[in-house]
């Protein structure tokens, strides 16, 4: 399709740099999706979480409803209907298929799947060839929102169908383990954080992150923080299951009430996906690499954050809050990117500053998931990206073994209600001075 204008040469060259994002971030969730059978990409496990056929297809829709169809003159749709069933939650742009019956939809196949992502893939090239220069400033924050939000459904991806694989009684293993060698747990270190007024929150450039952020790391404002330390490592699985050697999951002296009744109604005696071995004596871990013996020294994942808070308080020590958290990771944190590989938490092996920040476990912290100060969210259908679920769920910092490359920085506010425990999330201590 031919443009009305050509592109002025900043928007060509930045429309073609988010050319080449836009192909390796796309590219990323066909290979995460590769070991993976048709059967495989159709379950959904619980409500919670979605079939790998849906990701793929939903991260297509959002390019195609947002993009496409409002700023590619002449676009026509892969097939209407795709409108309704991977739409996911936006009320303004129409009815959806419901959320729990994802793994109903048995129908289109992978294959159309696939061919409904190249037909959005062709199109959107042409978009980002040919925009002219009011469209391409306009469609550029867009695309780059896009792409964040299918590293988000990449990460999705692996968790839902770590849930599924482990209500399978075979226990199938999503790829085959790399073997690691057997590390000792690296004592903890205690940071002491600034005890003044901080800026927390995303302007680009603050912390050389490239200069995107969500709607929800924003503004940036100033808190005033307490005096206070927090631990520069993760609570591995040795530590967490000397909390269940003592009783943890038996004392309602530590829990806050919401989480012993979860404790209670759940059935909970250990994170998700430990179970005991046949001498009853240590555990073993489902992972995406298949059962296996639990390692003592990797980060402890899969736990709520009724858990977290719970063994906090057995240790007589507190989760640190989001401005805590981001306050000492802006000074200097470590961590790894996913390596597709290996989508498993890690033993600590070094780092400086705030280590394993990022790469094994999100950790919960003491905060609700509420908006900062000034905050507005953006424009038209995508208000509802993130703002409308800022009630009755806990932030998160850090990322995990899955958040992919690109997708991390220490502003990032993830939220997921307290009970939550499919996700790869974890612990990491604080304490007041």
């Amino acid at each position: 399709m031919t443009a009305i204008a050509q592109p002025s040469s900043d928007a060509h060259s930045n429309l073609a740099n988010a050319a080449v994002r836009y192909k390796t971030v796309r590219s990323l969730s066909e290979r995460l999706a590769a070991p993976l059978s048709a059967e495989d990409q159709c379950v959904q496990s619980m409500p919670d979480a979605s079939p790998t056929k849906w990701h793929l297809a939903h991260s297509t829709w959002f390019f195609e409803t947002i993009l496409l169809v409002p700023h590619l003159p002449g676009y026509k749709p892969f097939d209407e209907s795709f409108f309704y069933l991977f739409n996911s939650y936006y009320e303004s742009l129409g009815p959806r298929h419901p959320r729990p019956q994802r793994g109903l939809l048995t129908r289109p196949s992978c294959e159309q799947v696939m061919d409904y992502r190249r037909h959005v893939d062709a199109a959107m090239a042409n978009l980002l060839a040919s925009a002219a220069p009011g469209v391409a400033k306009k469609i550029a924050p867009l695309v780059e929102l896009g792409w964040n939000h299918e590293q988000q459904h990449q990460e999705l991806l692996l968790t839902d169908i770590k849930h599924a694989f482990s209500c399978n009684p075979l226990l199938p293993a999503y790829m085959p383990r790399a073997e690691d060698d057997s590390l000792e747990a690296m004592p903890a270190r205690w940071i002491e954080g600034p005890h003044h007024i901080v800026e927390i929150g995303h302007h680009a450039g603050a912390y050389d992150d490239g200069g995107f952020a969500f709607d929800n790391e924003t503004p940036r404002h100033p808190v005033l923080l307490q005096p206070y330390r927090i631990a520069d490592r993760l609570v591995t699985n040795g530590e967490y299951a000397a909390f269940i050697a003592d009783g943890g999951y038996k004392r309602p002296e530590f829990w806050l009430s919401d989480g012993w009744a979860a404790v209670q109604a759940q059935g909970w005696q250990a994170p998700a996906y430990w179970q005991r071995e046949s001498d009853e004596a240590s555990w073993q871990i489902f992972t995406l690499h298949g059962l296996r013996r639990l390692d003592d020294a990797e980060p402890v994942a899969h736990v709520s954050f009724f858990e977290a808070a719970a063994y906090a308080a057995w240790a007589g020590k507190r989760l640190p809050t989001e401005f805590e958290w981001e306050a000492t990771a802006s000074k200097a944190m470590s961590g790894r990117d996913l390596d597709p590989a290996r989508p498993h938490p890690r033993s600590l092996v070094g780092g400086e500053g705030l280590r394993q920040a990022t790469g094994e476990v999100w950790q919960w912290t003491r905060s609700s998931y509420d908006p900062y100060p000034g905050f507005k969210p953006l424009g038209g259908a995508l208000a509802e990206y993130n703002g409308k679920f800022m009630v009755g769920q806990v932030i998160l910092r850090g990322a995990s073994c899955v958040t992919p490359e690109g997708h991390t920085r220490p502003t990032y506010r993830n939220f997921f209600p307290p009970s939550a425990r499919w996700q790869f999330s974890g612990i990491r201590l604080a304490e007041d001075l």
